[in-house]
């Protein structure tokens, strides 16, 4: 598999190294590090000979141009971590034309990947358009208000639509990677994950900060607000509406464009943080259930487990 891995200056070191050694792991475990032979050829490429990462150090990088077509285009976030960082960025001429370079690969059939603030210049080119992504959780808001002819599920780690691969937050860049792997063989991506020590993990869901991304826009945080005081009583979206002093359907549209979801599933968000930090700290399921508003203990576990993944015991073992 042909990989070019898209440097740009300002790349997230911990992101572009994570690629490189888990394709160079794999061509090790596969025995194929001859350059004839490799199953991972990589190169880095960009617009300039030598890019200078974000913490500092000077790579050497070979012109767009004189590379062979690749399989897969890869594309590294860089370190923007602020909605604002972000459109200073995308207005960078090197990043600029990098975007109509993607935009141009895309057309002629090759396929691209990115992963994490990587996924913005993504959805700048038009190619992540009527397709389903991810990125990284903490911008899900700001993507949606950007990108709205992209069905964004922030909730998942890797997303392939459309010839196009998207994952999550920073370290989505190692899941990216397993990803590509397991493309090409599902057994080298096992024995890799196993000699790295590192899961698979389909979701960014038990990540996810609930009330940081509710402060991207003022109503939508009032509602947090609203419901963290109201967890035990339970949910009603006429109550909410009413104490907030705007319309249900006001209420409905704006947490829908903000978070991509219903105030409903919002308030069950909330209540999946806070039973999980209960947990956690050893109360037992019959109370955490009662300051949550569940009567039924087992409809929370059943929750718990469909969201996170984990059920009571594993989240017990939080504590450490």
């Amino acid at each position: 598999m042909r990989l070019a891995i898209l440097v740009l200056d300002g790349v997230f070191d911990t992101g572009l190294t994570a690629l490189l050694d888990i394709f160079a792991t794999a061509n090790e475990l596969a025995g194929t590090e001859g350059p004839a032979s490799r199953t991972f050829d990589v190169k880095l490429v960009g617009i300039k000979t030598r890019v200078r990462t974000h913490l500092g150090f000077s790579i050497a990088v070979e012109p767009l141009t004189s590379v062979r077509r690749p399989d897969w285009i890869v594309v590294p976030a860089l370190n923007a971590k602020q909605p604002e960082r972000i459109v200073e960025t995308l207005a960078r001429p090197d990043v600029r034309e990098v975007i109509s370079h993607l935009r141009k690969w895309h057309g002629k059939g090759i396929q691209i990947a990115a992963a994490c603030v990587g996924t913005f210049l993504l959805a700048e080119a038009g190619i992540l358009d009527n397709g389903e992504a991810t990125t990284t959780w903490s911008l899900a808001p700001f993507f949606r208000q950007s990108y709205p002819a992209v069905k964004l599920n922030d909730s998942r780690m890797v997303v392939a639509s459309h010839r196009v691969a998207t994952a999550g937050a920073m370290m989505g860049h190692i899941d990216l990677a397993f990803w590509l792997v397991r493309q090409a063989s599902p057994e080298l991506a096992t024995l890799v994950a196993r000699f790295m020590l590192i899961d698979k993990r389909s979701s960014q869901g038990q990540y996810i900060i609930p009330d940081y991304l509710a402060h991207a826009d003022p109503l939508v945080a009032r509602f947090e607000r609203w419901a963290r005081d109201n967890l035990a009583v339970g949910f009603s979206l006429q109550e909410a509406a009413r104490a907030l002093s705007v319309g249900a359907r006001t209420l409905q549209r704006r947490t829908e464009a903000v978070l991509g979801k219903s105030p409903l599933a919002f308030f069950q968000d909330l209540r999946v943080e806070r039973a999980q930090h209960l947990v956690a700290l050893g109360y037992d399921i019959e109370t955490v259930s009662s300051e949550v508003g569940y009567a039924d203990p087992a409809t929370l576990r059943t929750l718990l487990r469909r969201r996170l993944g984990r059920g009571v015991r594993e989240l017990r073992s939080d504590r450490g």
